[in-house]
């Protein structure tokens, strides 16, 4: 039979109004008290029910994080980062619930009975009925990684284009003039942001924009090796390319390597996202840090304090991003 909180009063000779406010770290209980009753709640490995406490206080102890697709284009250390981020900042004080928007055929049960909050892990525009949907239900809600312009919300994004424009100038500082890229998912905002930062350093450095040069992938390694395979191809091979992510750099490296070429001998990379595994391979992948965690992280804060405050703030914030400089880029006559 499982342990109640009458049964850790009784216990304790306090009430068990006392017992739920010490359990709650309420500043209402003096410190000894409070340890003294959460020690025995853990000896006694007392368990919470949140579905009664959920109908006292009229929540539902569940945040939703919603990701725009679950199945193509998110990749595992994206998700990982995404989770841990928000997972460190809620630790057990509510259930994460995570889930694909594109899984759902109907949004009716998304409500403020089954979620006491939302975060929208925003990748592409398709999510945005999902966006206005939780908006006009008054759920408290903070989407992160896309920019919002039609409805205003908290919004907490990563500057792509910034970090784009870094990691190609880096490049064309290197000495490079034949830089190609790989697009990642054409639909996605990333995509987009991170093509504009690439073509907006090429132009303000007079770098001719080679239309074969620019060539698409799905934010995987398998695509990435794909479209690697077909700029090898071509007759004047590009001595650097800029990869939308660093699993399609991953995917390049791999296909310059078959030809029994060198990454940065013959040819440089360069990725974006900074993923764990970016400063194992050989060589080290240079790539710029996107700070999803961080993104994460500030996302859960704010939404638990619009929970608790009972009021929602809406405003625009970029999240700097950095460019990680380590041994996949060779610099070339020209080069600084």
């Amino acid at each position: 039979m499982s342990v109640t909180i009458k049964d850790i009063a009784k216990l304790a000779n306090v009430s068990h109004t006392t017992v739920s406010r010490a359990l709650n770290d309420s500043p209402l209980i003096n410190q000894e008290t409070k340890e003294r009753i959460q020690q025995l709640a853990a000896n006694l490995n007392y368990t919470p029910n949140y579905s009664a406490k959920s109908l006292v206080l009229d929540r539902s102890y569940n945040l939703g994080l919603f990701f725009s697709t679950l199945h193509t284009g998110t990749s595992a250390g994206f998700l990982y980062e995404a989770v841990k981020g928000v997972n460190d900042v809620i630790q057990d004080q509510y259930n994460l619930i995570v889930r694909g928007i594109d899984d759902y055929k109907s949004f009716h049960k998304i409500n403020r009975k089954s979620f006491d909050g939302i975060m929208v892990m925003s990748q592409s525009s398709s999510d945005q009925p999902f966006i206005e949907y939780v908006t006009e239900r008054d759920i408290p809600l903070v989407v992160l990684n896309r920019q919002i312009d039609a409805i205003p919300v908290m919004n907490l994004i990563p500057d792509d284009l910034r970090g784009a424009f870094l990691v190609v100038e880096y490049l064309i500082n290197q000495g490079h003039r034949d830089i190609a890229i790989i697009e990642g998912k054409e639909n996605f905002k990333s995509t987009q942001a991170r093509r504009e930062g690439y073509m907006e350093a090429m132009n303000q450095y007079n770098v001719t924009v080679r239309e074969e040069y620019r060539v698409h992938g799905n934010y995987d390694v398998e695509s990435g090796y794909a479209a690697m395979a077909r700029l090898l191809t071509l007759d004047l091979r590009p001595t650097a390319v800029f990869c939308c992510n660093d699993e399609m750099a991953l995917g390049a490296i791999k296909a310059i390597n078959e030809k029994q070429l060198s990454v940065p001998g013959d040819i440089s990379v360069v990725g974006f996202d900074d993923q764990l595994f970016s400063a194992f391979v050989t060589p080290a992948l240079t790539t710029v840090r996107r700070p999803i965690e961080e993104i994460s992280r500030e996302g859960a804060a704010k939404l638990l304090t619009f929970i608790e405050n009972k009021q929602v703030e809406k405003e625009t914030i970029f999240i700097r991003t950095e460019l990680i400089i380590r041994d996949s880029v060779k610099t070339i006559a020209g080069g600084v």
